[in-house]
């Protein structure tokens, strides 16, 4: 018994400590953003030869390739600046390759009278040039029927799109970045690294690991002295 209790303190102190040490990685990372100081910015060519893409969050971009424009998604329900609009997703074909990352390239406001009108989207057709920073997909809102396949859609999964497309998609998108242009705003809430989420797992851990400690001290040591005193007969 002691040793199960020696072992479950130590692995839950030892994971505890872990999620203690990524919320400690994922301030840092954040702080490096907001200060402007994160990684040099990578191109095509590096972005295709990156072998662990999903390690390069958050890292600034500099793409070159083709807009998909009959590929283009408007995610439903989105805010910015306190304005509920669509955020518009295109992939882009990039350059010398086959391969496709899906740009989020900005927020356009709804027409509140005809919810099926698209707001003016201006996609240039040739090459562009994308500047942003590599990200998660978007994120995902509750959604009360199934996945949507329009061009209008609650959510975008991302393995979804990829086998209803037909396009290599990258396991990543890109947050484009800039002054407003195209008919899409870009003021991007400051990036979320979701420490918080670490911080509630160490104490989870942290929590579990005295509980085993206290339980073992009560059932192991303080009832081993309760009990006999229990059983002595009266005087």
């Amino acid at each position: 018994m002691s040793l199960c209790a020696l072992i479950g303190i130590g692995v839950t102190l030892s994971l505890g400590r872990w999620q203690l040490s990524r919320a400690a990685q994922k301030e840092e990372l954040q702080r490096q953003i907001h200060q402007g100081k994160i990684r040099e910015t990578i191109d095509t060519r590096e972005l295709l030869a990156t072998k662990n893409i999903a390690s390069e969050l958050y890292r600034p971009v500099t793409l070159r390739g083709t807009w998909l424009a009959h590929r283009t998604v408007f995610l439903d329900n989105r805010e910015m600046d306190e304005k509920a609009g669509f955020f518009v997703i295109t992939p882009l074909q990039l350059e010398h390759s086959e391969a496709v990352i899906l740009v989020q390239r900005g927020w356009a406001l709804r027409n509140f009278l005809d919810r099926t009108a698209l707001p003016r989207v201006d996609t240039p057709a040739g090459p562009v040039q994308v500047s942003g920073r590599i990200a998660p997909p978007p994120s995902k809102l509750f959604e009360f029927k199934g996945a949507d396949t329009g061009v209008i859609r609650q959510n975008l999964d991302l393995p979804q799109f990829r086998i209803e497309t037909g396009l290599r998609l990258l396991d990543v998108t890109v947050l484009q970045t800039g002054a407003p242009s195209e008919g899409l705003q870009r003021n991007w809430p400051p990036v979320n690294s979701g420490v918080e989420t670490n911080y509630g797992y160490a104490f989870q851990w942290f929590s579990l690991s005295g509980l085993i400690a206290i339980l073992y001290v009560w059932f192991q040591i303080v009832r081993r002295f309760i009990a006999p005193t229990r059983r002595r007969p009266p005087v």
